[in-house]
């Protein structure tokens, strides 16, 4: 069973649980204990009065005025020494009579002091007592005083045994109620638990929207959320077509407008502006080659539902790379990221190796090196560094710029640096160029 986290339904559920069950049990506790207490005292109290009305009835003057019992009280604890249970009858002039089991002390004759049966809690042999009595008049005129006694501590007794057993049998129901509960929060949650595994199938690409079937409160959300999905797939879909449209409508007109600045520029009375017309022809062009890159790509979609896996994405891209460039030796280093699934979008990530290698071809003196790094907190590192010239260091601040070639005579439309900056913070990795001794080192990092 999953365990509740911190700020998790789970733990808010739980703690309600437990605040019900310490409640419901604690309740029940208190008023247990309570009337039994009462009862076990109501017991006592009639027990009592009914020894003492005996012992009146079974009391009895001899003949030589000593008092005498005739015959034993019905409890035999009585008659057992100190067993807590005790009684006396005094009379004036006469040797008090007690129980056998009272071998030491003596109860209070004046707790008798009326004919009505009187009872209050007072010393006895053996501790605090609970004790009756009452007065009845002798053949003389003289008061016989009736005292009975039972411990305190026999009460008590009673009532902490009941209390202990009653505490284990609460501790163990709230145990099980705690138990019952887990299950009926797992069981009730069981729904958002799949939920949650459709989700995360969906961000490592194993599905295309979340699958299953949910209860009638949750199956609202997820057709929703599929149908969000769907509705973003098909809206990005048709961006990039249009935005690729786009593009290419704009191809013919400025073929033709860059033709004919490049006729103003041959005439001498017109060059300076054809000269002007050829290099707005140009930026636009550049502009259009990179909008029509953007568009191949499946840059802008969302990071859910695509994963990457490493090294096979770059393996088909280093042979294409080794055609593109002879000469030039490309080489893999995986490290320990062999079946490692990067959750980003493979066609854009394909396509961002792609641009960095294809970059490290043109300069490398004779080998291209990509290397992946994965570290223990769940970090991705790609690392493209060649043996070439490297970059001068004012130059590393404004390569990504539209445009910029730092040497004309190589190859290139300056476009491809900027495409691989937005690439890489549409997918979230953060992309960085550096000198090495020999060379240069491009970082794209992934951080989870």
């Amino acid at each position: 069973m999953r365990l509740p986290l911190p700020g998790s339904l789970r733990l808010r559920f739980l703690l309600a649980i437990t605040l019900w069950v310490v409640l419901g049990v604690g309740a029940i506790w208190f008023s247990a204990v309570g009337i039994f207490r009462t009862h076990v005292e109501r017991s006592y109290h009639e027990e009592l009065e009914v020894h003492v009305r005996e012992l009146g009835r079974l009391t009895a003057l001899a003949p030589d005025g000593r008092i005498v019992l005739t015959r034993p009280l019905s409890d035999p604890r009585y008659e057992e020494p100190l067993s807590g249970f005790y009684w006396q009858v005094t009379a004036d002039g006469r040797a008090p009579l007690k129980s056998g089991s009272m071998t030491r002390g003596s109860l209070d004759e004046h707790i008798a002091h009326s004919p009505e049966i009187l009872h209050t809690l007072d010393n006895g042999p053996t501790g605090p007592a609970i004790t009756y009595g009452f007065t009845r008049t002798g053949p003389r005129g003289e008061d016989i005083h009736f005292v009975i006694a039972t411990d305190q501590r026999e009460l008590d007794r009673l009532v902490n045994s009941f209390t202990r057993d009653l505490t284990l049998w609460l501790v163990g129901l709230g145990a099980l109620l705690l138990a019952t509960g887990l299950a009926i929060i797992g069981f009730g949650l069981h729904p958002l638990d799949r939920l949650s595994r459709a989700i995360g199938r969906l961000r490592q690409g194993e599905a295309v929207e979340l699958e299953g079937r949910y209860p009638v409160e949750i199956a609202p959300l997820a057709a929703d959320l599929n149908a969000y999905i769907r509705q973003n797939s098909d809206m990005i879909a048709r961006a990039r077509v249009q935005a690729g449209n786009l593009a290419h409508s704009l191809r013919t007109p400025l073929a033709i407008i860059t033709d004919e600045a490049e006729r103003l520029a041959e005439r001498p009375d017109s060059a300076a502006a054809g000269q002007v017309l050829l290099d707005q022809a140009g930026a636009m062009e550049q502009q259009i080659e990179y909008q029509l890159a953007r568009a191949r790509s499946s840059a802008g979609q969302p990071a859910s539902g695509r994963t990457t896996r490493l090294p096979d994405v770059a393996l088909p891209i280093l042979k294409a790379m080794e055609r593109l460039h002879p000469g030039k030796h490309f080489r893999l280093a995986v490290g320990g990221c062999s079946g490692t699934a990067l959750p980003v979008d493979p066609v854009d990530y394909a396509e961002l190796l792609s641009i960095l290698l294809d970059n490290a071809g043109k300069w490398a003196s004779g080998e291209v090196v990509l290397a992946f790094t994965c570290a223990a907190d769940g970090a991705i590192t790609a690392t493209i560094s060649d043996d070439g010239p490297g970059i001068p260091a004012p130059e590393l601040a404004r390569v990504f710029d539209l445009g910029v070639r730092l040497d004309p005579a190589v190859p290139g439309s300056g476009l491809g640096l900027a495409i691989a900056r937005d690439l890489a913070a549409t997918l979230g990795l953060r992309l960085d160029l550096a000198n090495r001794a020999q060379g240069l080192v491009a970082e794209v990092r992934f951080t989870p």
